[in-house]
């Protein structure tokens, strides 16, 4: 699995063999919207972070001071031993609020910034693919704008267009899937 994060002018890239380059505020954002769903301890979120990455582990020793920081700063508490003796984070009111500002700002942040993806697309220098990419980046343009223009109107989206929309992109994922694994054998 290979995920790009775009963050700023930062871009950070998860493959299946190592990270490159983890973008600013990533580990402390994933690290809060996990203890959004439900309190975890400080190797829940390692392991949940890379069963989500399929390759990223965060060290302890960025996971561990960002836990006591949060806490520091009145953003989590911590809940009492369980009986195998593990602490485990949850957010406390102030925490919350942080979190959902947090939300709220990156979402302001993505509308400023989406309409430059197609052209970040566009952008790419795949002069090295022997032409095997030619025609791609224009539908990867358009489905980059299809992308954001539907994310902007997900309220406006009947049941029956979710569902179609989900199996569009669930045929092209596992086609693209194939592809990647026939890859990967050959390595």
């Amino acid at each position: 699995m290979l995920v790009v994060i775009f963050q700023g002018d930062y871009m950070g890239i998860y493959g299946k063999d190592r990270t490159v380059g983890v973008p600013r505020g990533l580990l402390k954002f994933l690290v809060l919207k996990m203890i959004s769903e439900k309190p975890m301890s400080g190797v829940e979120i390692v392991e949940e972070i890379e069963k989500q990455t399929g390759s990223w582990k965060p060290s302890p020793g960025s996971i561990y001071p960002l836990l006591a920081s949060l806490h520091k700063k009145g953003f989590t508490k911590e809940l009492p031993k369980d009986e195998l003796g593990i602490k485990r984070y949850s957010f406390t009111d102030e925490g919350k609020r942080f979190f959902e500002n947090q939300i709220a700002f990156g979402k302001e942040f993505i509308k400023k910034i989406e309409f430059l993806a197609p052209m970040l697309v566009g952008g790419f220098d795949l002069a090295g693919d022997n032409g095997r990419f030619r025609g791609s980046k224009e539908y990867v343009k358009k489905l980059m704008k299809s992308f954001f223009f539907l994310r902007q109107n997900a309220d406006k989206l009947s049941d029956k267009d979710a569902e179609e929309l989900v199996e569009v992109v669930k045929v092209c994922s596992l086609r693209l899937d194939k592809i990647i694994k026939r890859l990967e054998e050959e390595n």
